[in-house]
């Protein structure tokens, strides 16, 4: 099973993973024997994976639909990853086939296989948006999330190319954000065809436009950082199972890009901090989605230890935090529309996310945003002394 869009567990759109078609994968790779036992089936729902016991070792194998992630869409994520455990990060090892290729295309199919991190994968059935167990861990996410960001540092890529399922930011990174969105919109058709129908976007602009309006005179002292994108609890290995746990390593650069440091902040904030799950089902009560304050601050307070904001990146969270979502809502909706053809989870992704989130910052959230401002401004003071 899989985690659905409401939080409940749901039929995979994917199949999972066989032994055979592992079998014949790993048969490429002359460093793992067999005989193979899956020992797993994850049950994130964008691709089908499994931990995969070899003769030697345990890996995990990835299978993505290839009109989602061709090879040269795993590569731009592996490059990344390369330069990451170059500079110090732990990050799983990918794992080149006799032919020295990280990502192996079969059919309509994409393939790839990583190393499993030493430590724990202690949230690995946990679904996105829900909370840590403790403000310990989100410090300690805070602290991996700011070492990342020293190591990505040189790496110089430019932004991905055209595909569903990435986060970036270029949509509210533009002087104009609506012009700018018309042109992420145009080369997907399917995309661009549900927002017409539907009328979803103009309301996300307006509702956004406040917040680009904070944040635009912030935009250029946000200097461009390939980033991971989705630094949610199940996107760490930890330590151990205590409260007390440590995050020792990081996982899951699908949804990496080109963007700056505060946006990746943000990611991390809005993935764990606020229980989105409430709001999508039960809607009309926006005012009793639980938010984790303490972790928000215990998050940033971690980053701090090791990379020390600057009074612009502390200004540009609060307005960041309502806007990180909302590219990566459209790309998800596209997605829907063109790899799952289903107009039914494109209205998650658009009404029950995009516009959902963008209604929510400007009523319940706000004073969130307001508590963020006080803390920018209050920091501004304490280093000034």
């Amino acid at each position: 099973m899989a985690h659905g869009l409401d939080g409940s567990l749901v039929e995979p759109d994917w199949p999972p993973l066989a032994l055979d078609e592992v079998r014949s994968l790993l048969a490429g790779y002359p460093r793992f024997e067999g005989p193979f036992e899956l020992l797993s089936h994850s049950p994130r729902p964008l691709s089908a994976a499994s931990v995969v016991l070899t003769r030697n070792e345990r890996i995990f194998v990835k299978r993505h639909a290839r009109v989602v992630r061709n090879v040269e869409g795993l590569r731009e994520e592996h490059r990344f990853m390369a330069h990451l455990a170059a500079h110090g990060i732990a990050v799983p090892r990918v794992f080149a086939n006799a032919q020295d290729e990280s990502a192996v295309e079969d059919g309509e199919w994409t393939y790839e296989v990583h190393s499993i991190p030493n430590g724990i994968d202690l949230y690995g059935d946990a679904i996105s948006w829900t909370p840590f167990h403790s403000v310990a861990q989100a410090r300690s996410a805070g602290v991996a999330l700011a070492r990342v960001h020293l190591a990505a540092a040189g790496f110089d890529a430019p932004p991905r190319t055209l595909r569903p399922l990435v986060a970036g930011f270029s949509i509210f990174a533009a002087n104009d954000p609506a012009a700018a969105w018309d042109e992420y919109v145009a080369p997907r058709q399917a995309l661009q065809s549900y927002l017409e129908r539907s009328g979803c976007g103009d309301e996300v602009l307006d509702l956004l436009a406040l917040f680009h309006a904070e944040l635009l005179p912030l935009l250029p002292a946000l200097l461009p950082l390939w980033t991971h994108n989705d630094l949610h609890p199940s996107n760490l290995f930890w330590s151990d199972e205590s409260l007390d746990a440590q995050a020792v390593a990081v996982i899951d650069f699908g949804l990496s890009d080109r963007a700056n440091a505060v946006h990746d902040i943000a990611h991390a904030v809005e993935r764990s901090i606020v229980e989105w799950l409430v709001l999508v089902n039960d809607p009309a009560r926006p005012e009793a989605v639980p938010v984790h304050l303490d972790h928000l601050f215990a998050l940033v307070e971690g980053y701090e230890l090791v990379r020390p904001l600057s009074r612009e990146e502390r200004l540009a969270l609060a307005p960041m935090l309502a806007l990180c979502h909302a590219e990566f809502a459209l790309s998800e909706t596209d997605y829907f529309l063109t790899a799952l053809k289903s107009e039914e989870k494109a209205w998650y992704a658009c009404e029950g996310w995009l516009l959902g989130h963008a209604r929510w910052w400007r009523g319940a959230g706000a004073e969130v945003l307001g508590t963020l401002r006080k803390w920018a401004e209050m920091r501004g003071r304490e280093t000034a002394a």
